[in-house]
C-alpha cells in the first residue's frame, strides 16, 4: 500500500500498519474490485449514491470504494448519503461530523419513517420489511435529485447467503439479493460491491479504524427475527466446517438450471434422448 502518499483519501489515513491489517485491506479492495467488474457495475463519469447506515458495513464500503477511486480504478463520483429515519436516541450529529471531517461530499436526509413503521406494523411482528421499502423509496428519490445513476448498498456475502437461505426456508423459491439490479422505474441502477466480502472482514476493518459505528436501534432490538435464526445457523455450519460460506457462495454462481426442477428456466418436456426421437 502506498499510504506515504499525501494525496491518500482521509478515510484511509492512520491505518494499522501491521502485516495482518494489510493483507486485510488488500483482501477487501481485491474482492471489491472483482465484484465491480463480474456484474459489469461500473460506468465511467456515472455519479453514484453510497448509502451510509453508520455500521461497520456501509463504513467499510465508502472507505474500499474511496481506495478504489484514488487509486484510479473507479471512475465515477461518490455521494455519501444518510438517511436520517428519525429513530429515538439516533445520534444525528456522527455521520455529518464524520464525513466533513474526512473530505466526503454528503446528504443528510431526514425523513420520519420510524413513526410510521411503529404505527403500521403490528406488536410482535418484525419492522425490517415496510422500513426496507420506505427507505428504498427515499433514497431512489435523493439519488434522483442528486443526479445520481446509482444507488449503492453495503449489503455483503453474508447477507446474500442469509437472504438465500431466507427464501429457502420461508418463500419456497431459489433467490437471493442480486448485486446489480435495475429498480422498477428502470431509470436506478442497485449496486452491491460488497457482494464478495465476508462480514468478518468488514467487521475487522471497520474496527481496526475506529469509524464511529451506529447500531441499528430499529429492528437490531428486536427478538426472534427469521434473519437472525437463519445467521445461527450458518454460523453453527461454519464453526463446525471452516470454510462453508464461502463453498455456499460459490454455489450461487454456479447455478445448473438442469439439474433443478424449475420448467421456466430448463426445458424438460423437450428433452428427449436420441432414440426417442428416431
Amino acid at each position: 500500500m502506498l499510504d506515504e502518499n499525501d494525496d491518500i483519501p482521509a478515510l484511509l489515513r492512520d491505518a494499522p500498519t501491521t502485516t495482518e491489517f494489510r493483507k486485510l485491506r488488500k483482501r477487501l479492495v481485491q474482492a471489491t474490485r472483482e465484484a465491480l467488474d463480474r456484474y459489469g457495475m461500473v460506468r465511467e463519469g456515472d455519479r453514484w449514491l453510497v448509502c451510509l447506515s453508520g455500521g461497520k458495513d456501509s463504513y467499510t464500503m465508502l472507505a474500499v470504494l474511496a481506495e478504489l477511486r484514488w487509486r484510479g480504478v473507479l471512475p465515477v463520483e461518490i455521494l455519501a448519503c444518510n438517511l436520517d429515519q428519525g429513530q429515538p436516541g439516533f445520534p444525528a450529529t456522527v455521520l455529518p461530523e464524520f464525513l466533513t471531517r474526512m473530505g466526503v461530499e454528503h446528504r443528510i436526509e431526514y425523513r420520519d419513517t420510524y413513526s410510521i413503521v411503529t404505527d403500521k406494523v403490528p406488536q410482535g411482528r418484525t419492522y425490517c420489511a415496510l422500513c426496507s421499502r420506505l427507505r428504498r423509496g427515499n433514497l431512489y428519490r435523493v439519488a434522483r435529485e442528486e443526479g445520481c445513476a446509482a444507488v449503492v448498498l453495503g449489503h455483503h456475502r453474508d447477507d446474500i447467503l442469509e437472504t438465500f437461505f431466507l427464501n429457502l426456508f420461508h418463500g419456497g423459491r431459489l433467490a437471493a439479493m442480486p448485486p446489480k439490479l435495475v429498480n422498477e422505474d428502470g431509470d436506478l441502477t442497485v449496486l452491491r460491491p460488497l457482494a464478495h466480502v465476508a462480514e468478518a472482514d468488514c467487521d475487522r476493518f471497520a474496527r481496526a479504524m475506529a469509524y464511529p459505528i451506529i447500531p441499528c436501534d430499529l429492528c437490531g432490538s428486536q427478538d426472534g427475527l427469521q434473519r437472525q435464526q437463519v445467521k445461527r445457523i450458518l454460523d453453527d455450519w461454519e464453526r463446525s466446517s471452516p470454510g462453508r460460506r464461502q463453498v455456499m457462495f460459490r454455489a450461487l454462481m454456479n447455478a445448473r438450471p438442469s439439474q433443478l426442477l424449475d420448467t421456466g428456466l430448463f426445458d424438460f418436456a423437450g428433452l428427449a434422448a436420441a432414440t426417442d426421437r428416431d
